[in-house]
């Protein structure tokens, strides 16, 4: 209870001057409610830190069984989101893709070449050499009227990126002891052979990083879930530690994506070990705009509203923080630690200097016994076993992860969209491909793009029941059929023939259900993944600086709720009249 003034008059003399008409009476009840049984304690005047702290130095992309695909991880020069969701990028000269990149890469070298002295233009000898290979009529048949626009436009002015690329790679970087050098079958004038030598040599580091892309073909990104598992490794003084994280998604990594997983290994016990740091600050009370004010004349700030705050029962950790502000504002204190990006520390001890020159050695929860060992912030759990939960154990209590994540990035519009839904009418799911990335790495919309097969004419017979076999089905429609396995029920992708017309399947075009991982014979998610409100997975392209001031692009992807259950209307041996 709060003693406040109340005035009943206008004048509000007698209310501010805060008389008291019985000093006895208040000091009596000063002592029944317990306000002079405090203790004289001093305020914190110092505070000396002590911890170790390492950087991460391994990364495994999937699982961790596959001790092939670890490897060395730097977080000062790259996003921990950027080595996790980047993917192959660079066109195959085989294939009929990035076509608007393969010609303006073509373009870039002329540009780069152009910039140099020689003694003549060279842009009809390389755009003869490497041109892009005229598409055949079945090819033209699968593109859209804009892919299609752009290639019989440029496919004579600039020479093949891929073709070019392939031929300098190979003449300027050789296999020991061949010496490198320009492809022999290019006419180049003797005196220009330098210039077009150091053209091609800064145009094949252009080419290879303008964007980043994985250094294998094994990436985090899991078919059958729809998201991202990795793992990080590195050596604490007390050994290795390995944190996983089996369910990414979010476009941001925090350390609550992550777990210990205790007993692996990722080959960061011979990295270079953590350091011990120690840190001598003075503790800063904690303060925030709005809190209770600490004198009786000093009003609030009314920068915070605490009675607009909406909390239900089951907001545990909104209605804590609205305890902490309103009851114990003034008894926490801060005291700031600079750490490395990237790096996994543990608190070793903490000892508090009070303004009596008394020092006390500040305990964490887990070390102060049963009562207050559940109680725990920002600590990672452990990986929990089959049929288990997660829990910390006494080895991996303390570790604090300050993760190498990003602050924000640059997104695109989606270059792919594919939405998971339930169709509960016809037993089944589907994958409905909204936008797939076109020839020329445009956004396509796939509805946009399907074929229409016109229906038959209405037969003039008087009341003629017509037969069909199946209903029809939108080509961006893919249906995932349940098959069962020895791991559970998966959803596996597969096809639709259509009913009339020539025979015609309606399949995946985009490369979310069409996977390029090695081995892989077809799509099949795991059943639980797509629950009754769906999933909606996008590939977007990214763009972030990093904290060493580099730049880096590349294409990640993100999921996130779908819009329900749907109905494709397939039906089978129906009679229409």
């Amino acid at each position: 209870m709060r003693l406040e003034p109340g005035c009943r008059n206008p004048d509000m003399n007698a209310g501010l001057q805060a008389r008291i008409y019985d000093p006895l009476w208040l000091l009596a009840r000063q002592w029944q409610i317990g306000e002079f049984q405090g203790e004289d304690n001093g305020s914190p005047a110092e505070a000396r830190w002590q911890g170790e702290c390492a950087s991460f130095t391994r990364y495994q992309p999937g699982v961790l069984a596959d001790k092939a695909a670890i490897q060395v991880f730097d977080g000062n020069s790259i996003p921990l989101e950027t080595q996790v969701e980047c993917e192959r990028v660079r066109p195959d000269a085989n294939k009929i893709e990035k076509l608007r990149f393969a010609a303006e890469a073509g373009q870039h070298f002329l540009r780069i070449l152009q910039q140099q002295t020689i003694s003549r233009s060279y842009r009809e000898l390389f755009t003869g050499k490497y041109p892009l290979t005229p598409l055949r009529l079945e090819q033209r048949e699968l593109l859209d009227a804009d892919s299609l626009s752009f290639v019989d436009l440029i496919a004579s002015r600039v020479p093949d990126g891929r073709k070019l690329y392939a031929a300098m790679h190979t003449a300027l970087r050789p296999p020991a002891p061949a010496k490198p050098g320009l492809p022999a079958d290019l006419d180049i004038v003797p005196g220009d052979i330098a210039e077009v030598k150091t053209a091609a040599t800064s145009w094949l580091k252009w080419y290879e990083t303008w964007m980043t892309e994985p250094s294998s073909d094994n990436t985090a990104w899991s078919d059958e879930r729809m998201e991202y598992g990795f793992s990080l490794g590195v050596r604490m003084p007390a050994g290795e530690k390995v944190l996983t994280a089996q369910e990414y998604y979010s476009g941001q990594t925090d350390w609550h994506d992550f777990n210990v997983d205790n007993g692996a290994s990722l080959g960061a016990g011979n990295d270079a070990i953590g350091k011990v740091l120690t840190r001598t600050i003075i503790p800063s009370p904690a303060s925030y705009p709005g809190m209770p004010a600490q004198r009786f004349w000093e009003f609030e700030d009314a920068q915070v509203d605490f009675g607009s705050i909406n909390a239900g029962p089951e907001d545990l950790a909104r209605m804590l923080l609205v305890e902490f502000a309103i009851s114990y504002g003034n008894d926490w204190f801060m005291i700031p630690i600079d750490l490395p990006v990237g790096s996994l520390c543990r608190t070793r001890s903490l000892v508090i200097t009070n303004t009596f020159g008394e020092r006390f050695l500040i305990r964490s929860s887990n070390d102060s016994g049963e009562r207050y060992k559940t109680w725990r912030m920002f600590q990672m759990s452990s990986t929990p076993q089959p049929g288990t939960t997660p829990s910390i154990l006494e080895e991996n209590a303390n570790l604090f992860l300050l993760s190498p994540a990003l602050v924000s990035s640059l997104e695109s519009r989606p270059v792919e969209e594919v939405l998971f839904l339930r169709d509960e009418m016809a037993n089944m799911a589907w994958g409905i491909e909204r936008v797939i990335e076109s020839a020329t790495e445009r956004p396509l919309n796939r509805f946009e793009q399907q074929r229409f097969i016109a229906p038959p004419p209405p037969q003039q017979s008087h009341q003629k029941l017509i037969y069909q076999l199946a209903a029809e089905v939108p080509d961006n429609w893919v249906p995932l059929v349940p098959v069962r396995s020895s791991s559970g029920l998966h959803l596996q992708r597969g096809k639709v023939l259509k009913v009339d017309g020539p025979p015609h399947k309606v399949q995946a075009l985009g490369r979310v259900l069409n996977p390029d991982a090695p081995n892989q014979k077809g799509l099949a998610i795991c059943e639980e993944e797509i629950p009754r409100e769906g999933i909606r997975v996008t590939r977007h392209y990214q763009l972030a600086r990093w904290q060493d001031g580099s730049t880096h692009l590349w294409i990640g992807r993100r999921k996130r709720v779908g819009s329900g259950e749907g109905s494709s209307g397939l039906k089978f041996d129906t009679l229409k009249s």
